[in-house]
């Protein structure tokens, strides 16, 4: 049962359809949904009726590239804790997400429909979770956490929680992990197809998987009528992956104008996450990041701002993601400041919320504040198009959160 139907009044609307904020702005919120959206009167006998004076009402924030089964930096020790621990902190880690805002977040590797059902019985306070279950990772590639000696078979870390991946080689095997993966509940297919910083064994310039091997899993994914995300850094990787049809470009950090525009021609979708690289290189190696891993930062990290450049002259569309790990996931927010340096502040917000739904294919749903819409709400003391610094803070800006038409926080009144 849904709470009372709660009335916003007075709220400066932001959600990115216009390129400010809309004052005089009135909510009307029933049954978990967003019912009506106007700049009159809006009357609705029985409401809760919620005088902003003026506050910023936004969407609810959107992550579209997050681990939320990644507890500690060493991503191949992660793999071997117990699967009822990751549990457990995960639960933790995706709480303080929406309480920083994020009621919707997309798993990019590791979180599987246990959680995503425990969520939607009300076991796990979280947002909304959008997985594709295990990353797909040719051997020794970047999802391939074994070291140089290691001599186990990667099955052993592949069915436990805290693993990211799984090993699939060949086109067959390929196509029979991605049918697998959305079997067991993925709305999207994630493979690895460049080296990584935190795997041991792949340089950044790897290229990962055949072109043979990226095209079946596509095929898979647009069988099921969804698609490919690929981990991509290099612009050669990227223009092969993008060719290939993988349609979510992750990181793209070394990508080059050319190839962005191909991206905007095919409709890729870019999902840059530079405050990891930033926070991997000031903290990586105090929480454990292996040596060879924190050797191969700044390969990426020094290029992060300049393809944010590149993508926007292109007109590619860009989604706001993170990508971070262990204690590290508390700077979740800081990656508005971080593009913000280079990008308008609308276009930053944008990608949290409208853009972030279209890449989802949730839009109309999410990242929006529209009639029919889920009521993922956030009040902001302050105007984050004035300054970003206003949506970061581990939520400390922001009086109220709402998801799914019910409070999270609120110290409104």
């Amino acid at each position: 049962m849904f709470e009372t139907p709660i009335l916003f009044t007075n709220a400066a609307l932001l959600d990115g359809a216009a390129e400010e904020r809309r004052p005089g702005s009135n909510v009307l919120v029933e049954g978990g949904v967003i019912r009506e959206v106007s700049e009159q009167e809006i009357r609705r006998e029985g409401a809760r009726v919620i005088d902003l004076g003026g506050r910023t009402l936004m969407p609810g924030l959107i992550d579209c590239h997050v681990h939320v089964i990644a507890t500690i930096a060493d991503l191949a020790q992660n793999a071997l804790l117990p699967d009822a621990l990751v549990a457990f902190r995960s639960a933790e880690i995706m709480r303080g997400m929406l309480r920083r805002g994020f009621t919707t977040i997309r798993d990019l590797g590791g979180a599987t429909h246990a959680l995503v059902q425990a969520i939607e019985e009300g076991l796990i306070e979280a947002p909304r979770l959008v997985i594709c279950g295990k990353a797909l990772s040719q051997t020794g590639g970047h999802g391939d956490l074994r070291g140089r000696v290691e001599e186990r078979d990667f099955g052993y870390q592949a069915r436990r929680l805290g693993a990211l991946g799984r090993v699939a080689d060949g086109v067959d095997a390929c196509r029979a992990a991605a049918r697998d993966e959305i079997r067991r509940g993925a709305t999207f297919i994630k493979i690895m197809a460049n080296g990584g910083v935190a795997s041991p064994t792949d340089p950044i310039a790897f290229l990962g998987y055949s072109r043979d091997e990226i095209t079946a899993m596509v095929e898979e994914a647009t069988n099921a009528q969804t698609y490919v995300a690929g981990h991509l850094y290099t612009d050669e990787a990227i223009r092969r992956a993008v060719e290939c049809g993988v349609h979510s470009i992750e990181h793209a950090n070394l990508i080059q104008p050319e190839t962005a525009r191909l991206m905007r021609e095919r409709g890729a979708i870019a999902c840059p996450t530079l405050v990891t690289f930033d926070k991997l290189k000031s903290e990586g190696a105090s929480l454990g990041l292996p040596a060879a891993s924190v050797a191969k930062i700044d390969d990426v990290r020094l290029a992060g701002l300049e393809s944010l450049g590149i993508l926007r002259e292109a007109g590619v569309t860009m989604a706001y993601g993170t990508d971070l790990l262990g204690p590290m996931h508390r700077h979740q927010s800081e990656e508005f400041v971080i593009r913000g340096a280079v990008l308008p502040a609308i276009e930053v917000i944008r990608s949290a919320t409208s853009h972030a739904a279209k890449l989802l294919r949730m839009e109309g749903r999410i990242g929006s504040v529209a009639p029919g819409a889920f009521a993922d709400l956030v009040v902001v003391d302050g105007d984050p198009l004035a300054d970003l610094s206003f949506l970061t803070r581990q939520g400390a800006h922001m009086p109220a959160i709402m998801k799914d038409g019910r409070f999270v926080k609120d110290e409104l009144n």
